[in-house]
């Protein structure tokens, strides 16, 4: 019998557990939209108490989430600030300036969180030839930057400098628990200084679908409105909602092994001459390769070949990330057919 796929694209791979599978047939559901939903509505009190907020808001995705967040934080013609591999600016179709009519000002940040420097001096003057600085947007873990985390001691300095110009703060917390688990603190203290936080239920948490928003209880009923207006008025969500809860309380316990097997990863990668991997850099569950001499579709389709998926992160880059889905026995098969590979020198 043939082995199961090994796949490290991404902790979006992550599978529903039989007792996701329960929980979801068994939810009691009711209208959402309609505010009728019950399971909805634990999993929405539950998501505030675990990230510190007055309040949170279940919506499909963290993309959405996102934008939500952005669209009741600034006007048309207004401008965020954020590191310039962010998610919201790298990897949502533009739809900072397509559903907000916003524009995006981005910072330069070698592990991807600015310093509160940057942060000042990337404020506009209140001059009306420019746009209003309104928000600035910090994502932890910062996914392009391989996982990396920052505290909450650098977080609330960042915060620090955004509010002291008048400027709002929302954390993209795709990966937020994993940042939580790797630091050893609550999700809550990370995002104490922030105004607003998502929270990614189907990445390593493990749920199938949705993404929390939590802010103040005035912001999420704006929030609100704008998701229904961004079609994320879901009805008898509660399905959804279920493997959600289980997500939440069950899924940060299961974080620090993805973390451990990603650190054994990245030594045995870095042990092999073609490939380029900072260990320092792997804080959590995402391992970034850098091949100087390889092009990545070689080493993908060789992969590919013994079992093993992962996804080019750049054109000389391949990441690989840890889910609970890849065991020990994954990692092994990876390392084994990277150490098998015969790289092909770029003409």
């Amino acid at each position: 019998m043939s082995q199961p796929i090994a796949d490290f694209r991404s902790d979006t791979m992550t599978r529903p557990t039989p007792a996701m599978r329960a929980a979801m047939a068994a939810a009691e559901v009711g209208d959402d939209v309609w505010g009728e939903d019950p399971t909805v509505q634990a999993l929405e009190r539950l998501g505030a108490e675990v990230l510190g907020k007055e309040a949170a808001l279940f919506l499909p995705s963290g993309t959405m989430a996102n934008q939500v967040a952005i669209h009741v934080h600034c006007r048309p013609g207004d401008e965020l600030l954020c590191e310039e591999r962010s998610h919201v600016f790298f990897y949502e179709g533009g739809s900072i300036a397509r559903l907000s009519g916003t524009q995006a000002r981005t910072l330069v940040a070698a592990d991807g969180f600015p310093s509160p420097g940057q942060v000042t001096a990337a404020v506009r003057a209140n001059d009306p030839h420019f746009p209003r600085s309104r928000l600035l947007v910090l994502e932890n873990t910062h996914n392009m930057a391989g996982g990396r985390v920052a505290d909450a001691a650098r977080l609330r300095n960042l915060a620090d400098a955004a509010h002291e110009r008048g400027l709002l703060v929302h954390v993209d917390g795709a990966r937020l628990a994993n940042a939580a688990v790797a630091l050893g603190c609550s999700m809550a203290e990370l995002v104490a200084a922030a105004d607003t936080t998502t929270l990614c239920l189907s990445k390593g948490l493990g749920a199938p679908v949705g993404s929390l928003l939590a802010g103040s209880a005035a912001f999420v009923a704006e929030a609100r409105r704008a998701r229904k207006a961004f079609g994320g008025g879901m009805r008898q969500a509660g399905v959804l909602a279920a493997a959600g809860l289980l997500a939440l309380r069950d899924g940060p316990a299961l974080l620090a092994a993805d973390h451990l097997r990603a650190q054994r990863l990245a030594v045995g990668l870095a042990a092999l001459p073609w490939a380029r991997v900072d260990i320092t850099a792997t804080a959590t569950n995402i391992v970034m390769v850098d091949l100087p001499t390889v092009a990545p579709a070689a080493l993908l389709a060789h992969l590919k070949l013994h079992g093993v998926l992962a996804a080019a992160a750049g054109p000389q880059r391949v990441r690989l990330v840890l889910h609970r889905d890849v065991d020990d026995a994954g990692v092994d098969r990876c390392l084994q057919a990277c150490c098998a590979f015969t790289p092909a020198r770029h003409p």
